[in-house]
Parts: structure tokens; sequence; C-alpha cells
């Protein structure tokens, strides 16, 4: 069956059919609306120092986290490292001036070393924020309100039982918070009242734990809406691969089993297509792209091609203007031509490593290195590098930008840059 390809017309209405507000002041969830990664920043600096920052503050250590964003308020988590506390912080976006703060008992355990207690990013909508957490003694996923700070419900998800622990972070649809909590010895995805945090539905599957098996997913699912036919929710699954949801009722749309590793990374929309990724040991095993699949018009989900070398693990890709780039996490960027596959340039970056995922802002494309450098390039056909230099702490963290400014998050601070006003 003949593919379409999407317009970047229907591509912009469909980031601004998921953003409940202006895209331009939110950033709602990890790599923002529909998990896009695109900020609407017509401008921002490529390179800087520390007296361009807007404002910079000091956060509880530590998290991986990402900020988010609504209107005047940014949002960012932290766990404890003596005893797991989970601390929940509303900043004001003008000066960083906390507004409220919230800290919710959690437990110390043995974590991995590429992981914290705090590495899931929250969720937003106008009325709420979604924050979830856990480890072998429970994970937990609450809701507070947006504004106060006060409790609006909780619930428990149970223990929490992975080699590399907790880490995927929730999104919204409508009314409902999904969330994926795949671990090693069971796969689960489950939808919560997003006003009550009831149960609306929940997909559990037992799996079977071999030796080098670890089912435990980490990718945050994005949503895809066709020409024709209903909304889908598209969710990469460890040592499965891509599958097709409808988002109201849970129910299997269709399914690609193309992975045999880890799905860390998140799937996201490319013209028309998804493209989504897996790995293991610190490398990408597979990167492909999708044509989904439509039951309505009897259209099957179909493999359109492999990205064949340079792949990432855990940095989430990017796309923008037809061209998708691939940060990978031993250093080596690439651009590839969505429509064909074909690498239109690849490069290393000397003494690097990517665990955070790429964004796009003012015509350029930012990615922080876990050792704390900023990496800025050109989102282009050829490589251009625009600036390399140093946040001050190292970070495993994504950026966010809302209403032309951009949020930096390491170990312990955040940070806020921007052109001057």
């Amino acid at each position: 069956m003949r593919f379409i390809a999407r317009t970047m017309l229907a591509a912009g209405l469909l980031i601004a059919l998921f953003a409940t507000a202006s895209s331009a002041e939110t950033w709602p969830r990890f790599r923002g609306p529909n998990g896009s990664g695109i900020g609407t920043a017509k401008e921002m600096p490529a390179t800087w120092t520390e007296d361009d920052y807007l404002w910079r503050v000091d956060l509880p250590k530590m998290g991986f986290s990402s900020p988010v964003v609504w209107n005047d308020r940014v949002y960012v988590t932290s766990g404890l490292e003596d005893d797991g506390t989970q601390v929940v912080q509303s900043r004001d976006t003008r000066d960083g001036r906390l507004v409220w703060a919230r800290r919710f008992e959690a437990e110390a355990f043995k974590k991995h070393r590429l992981n914290s207690y705090a590495t899931s990013t929250p969720a937003l909508d106008e009325k709420h924020i979604y924050v979830t957490w856990g480890g072998p003694g429970g994970s937990t996923a609450v809701a507070l309100d947006r504004i106060t700070g006060e409790d609006v419900w909780r619930y428990e998800m149970g223990p929490f039982v992975a080699m590399h622990q907790f880490g995927a972070s929730p999104m919204l649809f409508d009314d409902l918070l999904i969330v994926l909590n795949d671990q090693d010895a069971r796969r689960e995805l489950l939808a919560l009242n997003r006003d009550t945090g009831e149960l609306v539905w929940r997909l559990e599957e037992e799996t079977k734990v071999e030796e080098e098996a670890t089912y435990s997913t980490y990718a945050t699912p994005c949503l895809f809406q066709p020409d024709q036919g209903p909304c889908q929710l598209i969710v990469g699954r460890s040592e499965l691969g891509v599958s097709s949801y409808e988002p109201r009722t849970g129910k299997l749309n269709w399914q690609l089993e193309l992975f045999k590793f880890r799905s860390v990374g998140s799937p996201i929309l490319a013209d028309g297509r998804v493209v989504a990724i897996c790995g293991t040991s610190g490398v990408g095993r597979r990167a492909v792209a999708i044509r989904p699949g439509v039951v309505e018009k009897g259209i099957e989900p179909e493999v359109l091609y492999d990205v064949e070398r340079y792949l990432p693990y855990v940095p989430t890709p990017l796309v923008h203007d037809n061209l998708l780039f691939l940060f990978a996490d031993p250093g080596v960027i690439s651009c590839v031509d969505v429509a064909t596959g074909k690498e239109l340039w690849h490069e290393r970056v000397k003494k690097a490593k990517f665990y955070g995922s790429p964004v796009f802002a003012g015509g350029n494309i930012y990615c922080m290195t876990d050792g704390g450098e900023m990496i800025v390039l050109a989102a282009a056909r050829e490589y251009k590098p625009l600036g390399r230099f140093e946040l001050g702490e190292k970070t495993m963290s994504t950026p966010a930008v809302a209403d032309g400014v951009m949020y930096l998050r390491t170990y312990s601070r955040l940070m806020a840059i921007g052109p001057k006003k």
C-alpha cells in the first residue's frame, strides 16, 4: 500500500493538537508537545557564559528528570540521595523564585550508577502536575494542584523491580494520564483519570525473565493522528517493538515485533512516520522508520527503512524540516534524510557522551553531555557546529523550551537562558 507523506503543515497541526495551551508558553511533558523536542523560540544564543543566564538557582541533590513549563511556572523534581525523598518544586519563570515545594517520603535503595531517585519527568496540564517515582518497595503516581501544590490524588502502582530501576515519564491524552510501567518480570501499561486518579484501564502481561533479558522500558509514548480514523497511542517497548493502542480503552490496534533489546529513547513522529529505537550495553542496536497502520482504512503497519549506523540508545532522536538527527550515546551525531533513510553526514564529538536528548530552538539543536557541556549545532543538511561550552556541573537531563526561554537542569541546578529582555 502506498505511503502518503505528511506535509509540514500537518506536522505543525499535530503538535498544536497535543499541547492544550499555546506551545510557545508550555513544555508539558518530557521533550515538550507530543515528545517532539521542538521549541517555538525564534532566537536562542548559540553560546553563552555564566554572566548570560537570566537566572540560576540551586536544587536539592539530585535528579536526572527534565524541567516542564506551563505559562509563568517551571517545575522540576529531585530525589534526595540519603533517603530517596521526592522533592517537587514550582518556580517562577521570570526569576527562578521558589513558589512552592512539596516533599514525599520514599525509599532509598541500591540504584544503578546511571540512574537517580528522580529520573521520571512530570507531565502538566492547566490544572495539575503529575509526578511518578518508584522502587522495589513501591511505585507511585501523584497529582498536585499546579498553582498551590496541594494534593489532588495518589495512586499506588506496586513494587517496581528492574535492573536499571524506575525512570519512565508519564504523558497525557485528553482526560487520561498514561503511565508505561514495564519491569523486568512484567509489562504494564495503564491509564488513570487525570482528575480523580481512578484506574480507567490496565494492560498487564507477565514476562519470563531469562538471562540477559531486560523488559523494563524507559521510553515515553507519543500520539499519532491519522488523516482519517481515531488518534493512536504509539508505544516503544523493550524486547518487543512498536505497538499502537486506542488510548481511551487500551485496545491494541497493531504491533510490530521489531526489537530484541531495551527501549529507552522514546518513539517520535517524523513526517507521518514513526521513528523508534532500541539498544543495550551503552549503544544503539536498531533505529527504524515505520509507516503506522490505520485499522479503519485497512492499512497495515510497515517498516520503511532501518538507519544503518551511529544509532542512539538513550537519547531520543529529533526531527526538523525533514531531517532526522541522531545523537548516539558514545558521542557521534548523524543526520538522515527522513524520506529515504539516507545518511547525509555524521561527526564524532570528542570526549562526549550523550544521555540527555536534543531539542530544537531558534534554528539550532541543543544537547547536553553527561560531562556537563552544551553542544550546539545548526539544524541543517551539512554539519555546522556552533558552540561547545561548560555548564558547570554534570547532567543527564534534557532542556525545556517555552516562551522564548530555554531551561537547563544539571544534577543540582536549574538555569534559564534566552535573549535578554
